[in-house]
């Protein structure tokens, strides 16, 4: 472990545990946060994977993103994890199959000033513990990626055109179960083009985890 990461995580560890969603003195969540982390959902991705939501990207949830991934926040893997464990067990089904969970990769610029890529140690906290569920960063982006924010849709798709890239040696094995994760998803782009590579390489990835809901819904 570097000595940056190492660092960080005696940071974690003496952080006082709080509500990941308002700073409150109560751990995981309190009260309040808890009973407003939103409703599951399956937003529609015309292109994509199926996608299943934990909550829209709003109140408590959307604090707790934020907290974890702009605010160094670390240790709200955990909490985060806690959120999306029983919508991987409705993907996953009864079948207890062996799950892969492949993270949308973040910027190599983002991940080191986060110190360390959130989506993968989210994978990870998700994946603690368990014989079914392993992590394989099998994606990365290419360093002409620029930051998605304040792009519209179109922009996005093409920021990310040809600059999701496979990492040799790290696909799933042929037949697995796999399961694209990311935090937010809001035009759809990144699922998108991280399904289109793995698919190109014969490794169907047909859904999709994500913690947040920033699609825009039309009545």
């Amino acid at each position: 472990m570097a000595f940056r990461d190492s660092i960080a995580a005696l940071v974690d560890l003496v952080l006082p545990a709080d509500c990941a969603g308002c700073g409150a003195f109560e751990a995981p969540w309190c009260p309040a946060c808890a009973v407003r982390l939103g409703t599951p959902s399956w937003p529609a991705l015309a292109g994509g994977p199926q996608v299943l939501a934990a909550g829209r990207y709003t109140g408590p949830l959307r604090s707790a993103v934020l907290r974890y991934k702009e605010r160094g926040r670390r240790d709200l893997a955990g909490p985060l994890a806690a959120v999306l464990r029983p919508l991987l067990e409705e993907l996953a089904g009864e079948t207890h199959a062996l799950t892969w969970l492949v993270p949308a990769p973040s910027r190599p610029s983002a991940a080191r000033a986060r110190g360390g890529d959130h989506v993968a140690r989210l994978c990870r906290s998700l994946a603690s513990g368990r014989d079914d569920v392993r992590v394989i960063p099998a994606l990365r982006l290419t360093r002409l990626a620029r930051d998605s924010v304040g792009l519209d849709a179109g922009q996005r798709a093409a920021n990310l055109s040809g600059r999701v890239r496979l990492r040799p040696g790290r696909l799933p094995p042929p037949g697995a179960a796999v399961v694209l994760v990311d935090d937010v998803v809001t035009t759809g782009a990144t699922l998108r083009a991280c399904r289109a590579a793995l698919n190109e390489a014969g490794v169907p990835a047909e859904v999709a985890l994500v913690l947040c809901d920033a699609t825009r819904r039309h009545p």
